[in-house]
Order: structure tokens, then sequence, then C-alpha cells
């Protein structure tokens, strides 16, 4: 399986698309003479279920009328009139009486044969063997008459069938009529009655929506009752009555035929409904072919579109492959040969927007190299601006030693601070190696700042600092408070010539170093407020200003870090600084530290 799947990733994209082509048309096809032979089963199934509706109806419908027939035979049997002209005929002893009672029991069977739909005709023959017939006129030979006799002495009173008649009423309803006078029978025999009936009518009327070209036989088990002449011959029937399935196909001598069967618990006959097959599944056969043959139109048209697609995508890159190996060679000298190629005729396409930005990229590659090179030349003069730049520092700090000295020669302490504090503070400020520092670092550039201030203001400046001891050690962003003691100095101090405290307070809340620097200077109204926090107003000379601080602090912690600045005209300012607690040994500190 590896094998296969290898040798599939190492196919071309072109192959690879045929082949995926290939396969799904082909699990499609499977797919689809899969479901079309679970679809024909259910159509087999349903048309068993629609033949066994139809043969159930129908023979439901048949027998009924059967029974219908069964009870006018003993209606017949029993009419009161018929019953005292039978006795009066056995007791009749001229011709010319037993005449007129023949006449009047054919009015009778008249009057019963003549309002029935399905009755062909019927007869009555008496203990002398004389027959009565209404309806039909055709009769019966007299061995016959002798058979249906002597079966309906049989069943002594019960209607029986016989399916042996002639081809207009195969059917023969016999019953033996007995005397019956004050309600009840007696054992005197008074003739037998017999009904033609005809089948063929009643199968017609009571057929429930036949299919076409379909046909219903009636078996009796030993002969075909209905219908009298059928295309199926007996030996056909015989092996279908053999069958233990309630339905199949049967090859008969016209073709194959579905056949579904009923056997009727009432005659003890068997119902066969016959539908030609391949008639009923021509169409059906004729659409599976022709979606067939559409299928593999369908399959070749997608392999050539497909091939084309492909071919369509494949080329491009091929071509966009071919220029950047030119380009991995190292001959940079064809770039400008290699962006100005040709660009496929739809550019606002994958392929066509892959060109475009190779021959972008070109030309990109081609401005970075001259710009690179004006770089190196700008790198070189600025390193020599940089190496001679050195000595101004060492230069500044040297003076600053030499003032320092003469001050403390000449007993000049307040000098010798204040110069010792601006080295301090100038070394600080320019050594930009160490991003973190930790709080009482911060506070002694403050201290060096303040220093150099009270020098210019005197008693005016009230400066104080309450820090919490634990919080010394904690990390915070280089010059992050002394432009807030600076912003003090100018907004809160300068302006006016009464003395300003400033304080600075630090302490530890759970996981945070809550620092403030508060002035209890005039304040600055909401406006003034709005536009220092923006950056539009800054400190003094080349200071930091307010929104810069913020920057760092939230760039430094994220959501963690805030800085929030409180005022209000004559009660001076608060800054709130809150940063999570970053003890001076933590690791991702120094590391943020040293990068």
């Amino acid at each position: 399986m590896s094998k296969i799947k290898n040798a599939f990733t190492t196919l071309p994209i072109h192959h690879k698309t045929i082949l995926l082509i290939g396969l799904l048309m082909l699990i499609s096809f499977t797919f689809y003479a899969s479901v079309l032979r679970y679809v024909f089963s259910i159509y087999d199934r349903q048309i068993y279920e629609k033949s066994s509706q139809v043969l159930n109806m129908s023979s439901v419908g048949i027998e009924n009328q059967l029974r219908e027939v069964s009870n006018l035979s003993f209606k017949v049997m029993s009419d009161e009139p018929l019953q005292q002209y039978l006795l009066q005929l056995e007791k009749a002893e001229t011709g010319y009486e037993r005449n007129g009672l023949r006449k009047k029991i054919t009015n009778r069977l008249v009057a019963y044969a003549g309002s029935e739909k399905y009755v062909y005709s019927m007869l009555f023959i008496d203990n002398d063997n004389n027959v009565m017939a209404a309806g039909n006129r055709e009769g019966i030979s007299e061995s016959k008459q002798k058979e249906l006799v002597s079966l309906g002495d049989q069943y002594t009173g019960s209607n029986v069938w016989h399916t042996s008649g002639d081809k207009q009423a195969r059917l023969l309803s016999v019953r033996q009529v007995k005397s019956f006078t004050g309600g009840a029978f007696t054992l005197d025999k008074l003739g037998t009655l017999i009904i033609r009936v005809r089948l063929d009518r009643i199968v017609q009327d009571q057929m429930q929506e036949p299919a076409e070209d379909s046909q219903l036989l009636i078996s009796d088990g030993k002969e075909v009752i209905y219908p009298t002449e059928s295309s199926v011959s007996e030996a056909e029937i015989e092996s279908e009555l053999k069958r233990t399935q309630p339905y199949g196909i049967a090859m008969f001598e016209q073709g194959r035929h579905f056949v579904a069967r009923a056997n009727s618990s009432y005659t003890d006959w068997t119902y066969l409904y016959i539908t030609p097959f391949d008639q009923m599944f021509k169409k059906i056969q004729f659409v599976k072919q022709l979606v067939t043959v559409i299928f593999i139109m369908i399959f070749l048209a997608a392999l050539i579109i497909g091939a084309k697609f492909s071919r369509s995508i494949t080329h491009p890159i091929a071509q966009l492959i071919k220029k950047m190996r030119n380009i991995e060679k190292g001959d940079l000298d064809k770039l400008e040969e290699a962006a100005l190629g040709n660009v496929p005729m739809s550019p606002q396409n994958e392929v066509g927007l892959l060109h475009r930005t190779f021959k972008m990229m070109l030309q990109r590659i081609r401005e970075l190299i001259d710009e690179n090179y004006a770089k190196q030349l700008v790198i070189r003069e600025t390193e020599l601006k940089a190496l001679q730049a050195q000595i101004n520092p060492h230069f500044l700090y040297n003076t600053l030693e030499s003032i320092n000295w003469m001050a403390k020669v000449q007993k000049q302490r307040q000098i010798s601070e204040m110069v010792e504090a601006l080295g301090f503070l100038l070394r600080s400020s320019v050594n930009m190696t160490e991003k973190w520092i930790t709080l009482e670092r911060e506070l002694d550039i403050v201290r060096s700042y303040v220093t150099i201030q009270r020098t210019r203001f005197e008693e005016r400046l009230d400066f104080d600092m309450e820090i919490a001891p634990e919080v010394g050690s904690a990390r915070i962003p280089k010059l992050t408070l002394q432009p807030l003691v600076e912003n003090a100095i100018h907004y809160a101090l300068e302006p006016s010539i009464d003395p300003c405290r400033i304080r600075i307070r630090a302490r530890a809340e759970e996981d945070q170093v809550i620092i403030e620097v508060e002035d209890d200077g005039p304040g600055m109204t909401p406006e003034f407020l709005e536009q220092l926090h923006e950056g539009r107003i800054q400190t003094r000379g080349q200071g930091i200003g307010l929104s810069n601080i913020q920057e760092r602090i939230r760039l430094t912690f994220g959501e963690e870090g805030r800085m929030v600045m409180s005022s209000k005209p004559g009660s001076g300012t608060v800054v709130s600084i809150s940063i999570p607690w970053i003890r001076e040994d933590d690791d991702d500190v120094q590391s943020d530290a040293r990068r």
C-alpha cells in the first residue's frame, strides 16, 4: 500500500488529474450499477405487491359473486311457490296437469334468471328427468345431465361447483332440491337445480386495474377454469402450480413472464396473474442501456476535458519552474530577461497571478540588490562616524570629572554634588544596552535628577519617596519614572512661586507593583490632560513624553501593564503605573534584558 501511495505521490499533476477523474468516474459507475440493481429488486417487489393486491382484490370479488350465485341457488330452492309446484308435480296424474305445472316452474325460474347478470341459464331436472330451462336455450346433453344429477345427490342439498361446462358457461352450480314444508327440510327429493354461471363476465367485472397484456388464470388443480382458451399451455400452468414461492419469473413459450399466485379458501382454486416480463421491462431496459452509453460518453469526455484542463495548469507552471531553475543557478544577469517573459493570457486566475507575482518578485530582487549595495556604502560611512563619535562621551565624562575635582579642591560641595549627579544621569541615559533595570536603580536616576533640580529651585522643591522594601528588586523598563518627575516639575513647580511637593510611592498588591508620582501643583484641565495623554504636548526640551512611556508599558507587559493619569485644577496631579511584579532573578526578564 505504501508503494502505491509513494508512486501516486511522485506522479506529475497532469497524470494525477487523469487518474483521479478516471477513478471517480469508475466509483460513480459502480455506485450507479449497485443502486440500479437495488432499484430493480425494489421494483420486482413492488410489482409483486401490486400484482398480489390486484389478485387478492380480484379473487375476493369473484368469490363474493360466486357466493351470491350460491345464495341465489338456495333462494330458488327454498322458494315457496316453486316448492308447491314441485310437490304438485309429484302428485299430478294427467299429462295436461303436469305440463301446466312445468310451465309455471319454468316461469318461476325465468323470474329469477332474468334479473341476474352473471346467470347464463337456469335448469331444473325433476325426478322423471324432465328439463325445465330459463335463460339461454342451449341445453345440456343427457349424459352430462345424469352426471350433474348424480353430483347433486352426493352433496344432498348443498351447493357444489362443477367446472366442466361448455365454453359459454364453464362453471355450473349444482344443488339437489328437497321438499320444504312448515319451515323445515324433508328427505323427499324434488329434483336438481343447475345454474350455468357466466364466469367470464364475473372476472371482467371484478378485475382490479389489470396491467397491459396481463391475464388472469383460474385453475382447480386439474384443469383451467378460466379462460376457456389460454396462450399458456397446461404443462406450463402445471409447472407454475408446483412453485413454492408466491411470485417469480417463468419461462413460457411466448417468453419470460412475471407470475403471481393466490389460493382460494372458498373454492380451493388457484389464481395466477401473468404479466409479460420482457414487455413490462422493455422501456426500463432501454433506459438502462441508454444511461450506460451516456455514462461511457461522459467518462471519455471527462478524461479529454480533464487532460486539457490539467495541461492548461501544468504547462504554465512548468514554464515558471524553468525560469526559477535559471535563477537558481545564480545567473542574476538574466533577472530582467526572466521578468519580461511571457505571462499567461488570463492573468486573473491563480496561474496568471503566480506568473505576475514571480515577475514582481524578480523586479523586487533587482531593487533589493541595488538598495543593498547603496546601504552597504551608507553602513560603512556610519560605522566610521560612530567610531569617531565614541570620543565625545568620554571627553564629556572626563570634563565633568575635572569640574568635580576642581569643585572639591575649592570646597564647593553643591557644585560637586550636581556634577556627580549629572555624570550619573548622563551615563544612565546614554547606556542603552539595558532595557530593564530594578526599581531601586530607576530611583537612583530620579534622585540624581532631583539633586540637579534642587540646585535650581532650592527650598521650593519638596521631594520625598515612600518605597516598600520588598519592591526594590522589581524590574521595570528603564527611564520610566524620571520623565514623570520631570513633567511634575515642569507643569507643577515652574508655573508657581510657591513650594511644590512631589512624592513617589511604590507598593505591592498581590502580583502587581503599583507606582504613583504625585504633586500638589495647580493641576490640569481635562482638555490639557487629554492632549498630554495623546502625546501632542511634549516634556521640556528633548524629554520623553507620557505617550512614549505608556506605549512602552503596553508593548512590554500587554494587558497587564497600564498607566492612569488623574488631575483636576487646584488639586494636583497623580500618575499611577501598575505593572506585573517581575523579580530581578526571573529568567525571562533577564533574557529580554540581554536582547
